[in-house]
């Protein structure tokens, strides 16, 4: 689900894949592990053309998502809840995606990764749903929550003896507790009723769950979704533990790009959340109890907090007639005070340097704005033009003529865009060569970008490009709902998704200058290394 899908997600992280996979999808430190899978980092998607049979071209682009903006309704229920519904008639299909306003940054210190593990709970039922007896199993439940303190407590006095026979209670109760689980049911009415893509993930400011019915379907999709944070068991909490620890082995620990991203955001940010990795440290994983996620969920999980995007084959009074019915029992709760925290501005260079099983890598991030930002479109575009697929700046430098990089490329908005964030360039060495190799081309293309205007061919080029990802995005009715809700939440608004092609547009070279100028200084910069062992 994140971690396990999340990358399994990753799911679309990196630059334009970042920017606009990430809106539909997560961004998190350890997905860069696919980087060596497919050297997409958190995604580095091809960029493609813009006149398309089911794709707009650029002459038709304002009419079509002005009739798209005139098939939207929105609402918000008295509880606080809101809907973004879009009439989508081509085919009977509808796709949901529950948006919480929670993410990793929110987390209380000393329980990181508990946003992502609530994200794993959430598929386990409710009373009614995955269980077999729930009045039989509860106990079980409670009962396991006691031994599982008992059994630290013994741990932390070194009493291995009770330890011991503490563990051998807990494992049978635990048996007992599985035999009262129907395994996966949340997903088995799904699946039985047409549904596809049942998922969800968990970036550093968000979680998102999502997947697709057929559109007579509707009402059912209502009654699952509302029930699984109405009424939600936690079950199986000891079992997702392991679960989560052993993706962090994989992804973060086992994984020497992983590692490094975890060590270099920690140096990149001094005091803000986004230092922290959305999967959560191990002994904090560890440490987490089902309390705790409990806690965590009365907390964030609030109506106020949640925006749901539904396009497709529907009737927007049905859906808000529905909304009424099954979300509308949501009781009112105080909205979490947001995130307060503000980072200080960087005043040196800040370096990290690792020592692992790994051919060299090369990490160079730079601090810049939120998502709110007026120049946020000039940052994307800086970033797309020096590390967007092979016509970018520094694949054309580093790997296609000077031959030292494998590969190169970058993100905008890493690892999140709600706060300050990075703006994160990478490369990884060809055989012989040396990471400092990398960075001295890496700063040359830097500094021409600083001192020599960019030309109308390739700025176009570019600009051509990010409107292509962001139609991409938008042509599914899942890319669409993704959008439209992150951009709610996100700006405030989600009619600015649709203002980000005139944003597009109006940048000029000079905005590309000007916002270089400012943000690639040396004080402004984090370097990370890895070196062989």
């Amino acid at each position: 689900m994140v971690w396990s899908n999340f990358s399994t997600q990753c799911q679309r992280y990196l630059w334009q894949g970042w920017k606009w996979g990430k809106r539909l999808a997560i961004g998190l430190p350890q997905s860069l592990l696919l980087m060596v899978i497919a050297i997409a980092f958190w995604i580095n998607l091809p960029s493609i053309a813009l006149a398309r049979t089911d794709t707009p071209a650029t002459t038709s682009i304002q009419p079509y998502l002005e009739r798209v903006i005139q098939q939207i309704t929105q609402f918000r229920l008295d509880n606080g809840l809101q809907f973004i519904v879009l009439e989508r008639h081509e085919a009977p299909v509808i796709s949901f995606v529950t948006y919480t306003d929670v993410g990793g940054a929110d987390e209380p210190e000393g329980k990181t990764g508990i946003a992502h593990f609530l994200e794993h709970l959430a598929f386990k039922g409710t009373t009614i749903i995955g269980t077999k007896d729930y009045q039989a199993e509860k106990p079980l439940l409670d009962k396991l929550d006691r031994l599982s303190g008992q059994i630290k407590a013994a741990t932390q006095s070194q009493n291995q003896t009770e330890a011991a026979k503490l563990q051998a209670e807990f494992t049978q109760v635990e048996a007992q507790a599985a035999q009262l689980v129907n395994q996966n049911e949340f997903g088995q009415i799904v699946q039985q009723a047409g549904g596809v893509g049942l998922n969800a993930q968990t970036s550093a400011d968000a979680t998102i769950y999502f997947y697709s019915f057929p559109s007579n379907k509707l009402e059912l999709w209502m009654s699952l979704e509302s029930e699984r944070f109405l009424d939600p068991v936690f079950r199986e909490f000891y079992k997702e533990q392991q679960v989560i620890l052993e993706e962090r082995r994989m992804r973060t620990d086992n994984s020497p790009i992983g590692k490094t991203i975890e060590a270099f955001l920690d140096k990149a940010f001094q005091i803000h959340p986004y230092r922290r990795p959305v999967i959560g440290y191990d002994k904090d994983i560890r440490n987490l109890t089902r309390a705790d996620v409990q806690e965590f969920f009365e907390t964030h999980y609030v109506p106020s907090k949640i925006t749901i995007a539904i396009v497709g084959d529907i009737n927007p009074t049905e859906v808000k007639k529905l909304a009424e019915i099954y979300f509308g029992r949501y009781p009112a709760k105080p909205t979490p005070p947001e995130i307060n925290i503000i980072e200080p501005p960087q005043t040196e260079t800040k370096e990290i340097t690792l020592k692992l099983p790994s051919q060299p890598w090369y990490l160079e991030g730079y601090h810049r704005p939120s998502i709110n930002d007026p120049d946020r479109v000039v940052y994307d575009t800086i970033a797309s033009l020096l590390s967007d697929g092979r016509t970018s700046r520094l694949y054309k430098s580093l790997v296609q003529e000077k031959q030292i990089a494998l590969s190169a490329t970058g993100a905008s908005g890493f690892p999140g865009d709600k706060h300050p964030n990075l703006i994160l360039l990478y490369a990884l060495t060809a055989p012989g060569h040396t990471v400092e190799e990398l960075a001295t081309v890496l700063h040359s293309e830097i500094e021409r970008l600083k001192t020599e205007p960019i030309s109308k061919e390739e700025l176009d080029r570019v600009k051509t490009q990010s409107r292509a990802a962001l139609l991409r995005a938008l042509d599914s009715n899942m890319g669409m709902a993704r959008n439209l809700v992150e951009y709610q939440v996100k700006t405030g608004d989600w009619r600015n998704l649709f203002n980000e092609l005139e944003a597009i547009n109006a940048v000029t070279p000079a905005d590309i200058q000007r916002v270089a100028q400012a943000t690639f200084t040396p004080e402004n910069r984090t370097i990370g290394r890895i070196l062989p062992e």
